[in-house]
């Protein structure tokens, strides 16, 4: 917005990163894993609508969306070592799916099944890789991976998430600053069921959401207040 100024990150940051996420022609409605429209372009609440494919089944939905940007990014690095934590507690690491093993339930947990596949490592295994995350992970195990944040400290690539069934969690794609201490974000989510990344708006025309350190919650549209306790960031990769 006029008088505000996005703040400098580093270089290959995940937030530097978020900053460049590409956008679908403007028209683009919020279209579900079966391709129905679920929200029109029009919709107050939606901003834009980000280029990213949601896959064919019921599994990239709020925490996976955050999960899916956090694994492209890493992937983009040029990383091969990124992991996930199912919510059973039984991490899932990529080194391990492109080597051909997989998962399966077993009982209330997960057990690896070795050499269940031929091994590979280019995009597409990553992008299995990812719909497996999906199918095992969930906000409570999200919230419990990634560390606490400030809201003072509030930066892009930052995300909320309210663990539960349902949950559901919201992600800062980008911040700006005035000159007189305000600050607004820019707040991006995927949602149930499985459906397009959407560039959130607040009531009104201009898509960032004031921030306010001094209160207890954000409220976004689509769900209930999220306590600033609630606000999580990745570790560094490594």
């Amino acid at each position: 917005p006029p008088g505000f100024r996005r703040p400098p990150l580093p270089e290959r940051s995940f937030g530097a990163w978020l900053r460049t996420l590409p956008l679908a022609a403007p028209g683009t409605p919020v279209r579900t894993y079966r391709g129905d429209v679920l929200l029109p372009a029009d919709h107050p609440n939606i901003a834009a609508v980000a280029a990213l494919d949601i896959g064919t089944g019921d599994l990239q939905q709020c925490a996976d969306s955050v999960i899916r940007l956090h694994g492209e990014w890493q992937w983009w690095l040029g990383r091969r070592d990124m992991a996930y934590r199912a919510a059973a507690g039984v991490p899932i690491p990529f080194a391990r799916w492109a080597q051909g093993d997989r998962l399966q339930p077993k009982g209330a947990s997960l057990e690896w099944r070795v050499k269940a596949a031929s091994a590979r490592s280019d995009h597409a295994t990553f992008r299995k890789y990812m719909d497996a995350v999906f199918m095992f992970a969930n906000t409570g195990s999200v919230a419990k991976q990634a560390g606490e944040a400030k809201v003072e400290q509030l930066a892009p690539g930052d995300f909320v998430v309210q663990a539960g069934n349902p949950g559901h969690a919201v992600l800062v794609l980008d911040v700006a600053l005035a000159d007189d201490g305000r600050k607004v974000a820019l707040l991006g989510q995927g949602y149930m069921p499985a459906q397009s990344f959407q560039v959130l708006r607040p009531t009104g025309g201009s898509p960032w959401f004031p921030i306010d350190a001094a209160s207890e919650a954000i409220t976004t549209p689509f769900w209930r207040p999220f306590r600033w306790s609630l606000l999580r960031r990745w570790g560094e990769p490594g």
